[in-house]
């Protein structure tokens, strides 16, 4: 699990995210997503809200700062290598 510190906090129902924390993905996580008829964005919103147990109006919120921080905390579970054949 990797903690990630917000830059610009989302404030969704009385409720003040800081920060979310994400778990590191399995097959049924994609699975999971895979079906889902909606854009490959809305697929990868729906993954994030789900390893980082929150709504996905959550990561809709997020500032594309911190919405990219998730992503790279998301790829790095990965490992180097798939990070670097991103570039």
């Amino acid at each position: 699990m990797e903690k990630i510190k917000l830059q610009y906090p989302v404030k969704i129902d009385e409720m003040t995210y800081t920060e979310l924390t994400m778990r590191r993905s399995k097959v049924k996580d994609r699975l999971a997503v895979s079906v889902m008829k909606t854009t490959d964005e809305e697929k990868e919103i729906n993954l994030f809200a789900n390893l980082c147990e929150v709504s996905p109006q959550i990561i809709k919120e997020l500032d594309e700062t911190d919405y990219t921080k998730i992503q790279k905390v998301y790829m790095g579970f990965f490992g180097p290598a798939a990070i670097s054949d991103e570039k």
